[in-house]
């Protein structure tokens, strides 16, 4: 998955989940949307992961 910015996976899974809670999508497409789904949420933990030891980082050096 190329590199996205942390807002946009959040959008990106909050079209999935609407679509999903709406009924909106089949079942081939609910498997590919629930992979892409996992694939942004591990995204989104990474990139928090990251910001958190980084801002850890800058309080300790202070």
């Amino acid at each position: 998955m190329k590199q996205i910015r942390y807002e946009e996976a959040i959008a990106q899974l909050e079209h999935i989940v609407r679509n999903m809670e709406n009924g909106e999508m089949d079942v081939d497409s609910m498997a590919k949307e629930l992979k892409k789904a996992q694939e942004l949420i591990k995204l989104c933990k990474e990139k928090l992961k990251k910001t958190d030891e980084e801002i850890g980082k800058l309080l300790d050096t202070k």
